[in-house]
């Protein structure tokens, strides 16, 4: 049966390179480990699991509760949405490369993909900080809370994150497009990401590192310093109530959204410094860090709301009763 279906997909790839007239990309899963990859197969089906199973629970539970229908857990279920879609987004080439060794990918496939996965990595940093300004509402201006994120308002910040995160990710694939391709296109992934595309081109890239370095600016960086904002003001306003047993309280509430913040920005830190000033280390130390910065978070965030969210561990508990009866 895998050989069945190794020679369909090695015939699709064929015909789409005949058919677009456009290099293909390889991709080489792990550099040096290339006798260990089923066993990163292995892993990464375990990630896969974790993440697309904790997410759904999530998506189902905020569902089915109508105490739950409220802005955090709206927030909380677009993040459930976010994480199964970078998942779903890496899936079929992680496949293809470490199940069944298909080693090449078409071209617009590969910007199909580097455009999602890109686009929901976006996504997460905006949901990230409506979640914090969530927090700040709730900590700093309870009495005003249900009235400043109505239903309405939401879904208008939802819209926003993901048309913002669009437009700032659209242009790429296209800017990659326009540049000759001329190189072997050996790709150090086993999907398709912008930083290491952009290697690639013969021409010059002086625009697209121009319109990159705006993009992380504009996203990422301006992100993570209007959360870091939001918790200094959240500080501020715990720090005022005398009793230290609210204050412990107050702040255990923003424990998992921290957690959250940690496990997308720390890894996005770890590629970036790796993919600057990384050159003399191991071809697979940033293969190792990106998967950790695209896999980790999607499969840890629905465990740690999991566990420090009542509401939900609650709703978990009588959840595996029943299936338990």
């Amino acid at each position: 049966m895998e050989f069945l279906l190794l020679g369909f997909f090695k015939q699709y790839l064929d015909d789409s390179f005949q058919a677009q007239g456009l290099p293909p990309f390889t991709l080489i899963g792990l550099p040096g480990l290339e006798a260990s990859q089923h066993w990163m197969f292995l892993l990464l089906g375990v990630l896969y699991t974790v993440s697309v199973v904790g997410n759904s629970l999530i998506l189902f539970i905020v569902k089915e509760e109508q105490s739950l229908h409220q802005p955090v857990y709206y927030f909380l279920s677009l993040l459930s949405v976010n994480d199964l879609g970078v998942s779903l987004s890496t899936l079929p080439s992680v496949l293809a490369t470490f199940c069944f060794h298909i080693k090449q990918t078409a071209f617009d496939t590969c910007m199909t993909q580097m455009f999602f996965i890109h686009l929901f990595s976006f996504m997460e940093s905006g949901i990230l900080l409506a979640m914090s300004f969530d927090g700040y509402v709730a900590i700093c201006n309870p009495l005003r809370y249900f009235t400043i994120l109505t239903d309405v308002r939401v879904l208008q910040m939802g819209l926003f994150i993901g048309t913002h995160s669009f437009c700032m990710v659209f242009p790429l694939p296209f800017l990659l497009k326009c540049l000759p391709f001329c190189k072997a296109n050996i790709l150090s992934h086993a999907y398709c990401l912008y930083p290491d595309l952009i290697h690639l081109p013969c021409g010059d890239i002086s625009v697209n590192n121009i319109f990159g370095l705006c993009v992380i600016i504009s996203t990422f960086v301006l992100d993570f310093v209007l959360i870091l904002l939001s918790y200094i003001l959240i500080l501020r306003s715990v720090l005022a109530i005398a009793s230290q047993e609210e204050r412990l309280k107050i702040l255990n509430i923003c424990v998992s959204h921290i957690c959250a913040v940690l496990i997308f920005y720390v890894p996005m830190l770890g590629v970036a410094m790796v993919y600057w000033y990384g050159r003399y280390a191991p071809a697979y130390a940033y293969v190792l860090i990106s998967l950790i910065y695209l896999f980790v978070p999607p499969m840890l965030n629905p465990v740690i709301y999991s566990f420090k969210t009542k509401e939900i561990c609650k709703k978990l508990v009588r959840l595996f009763s029943v299936i338990k009866l």
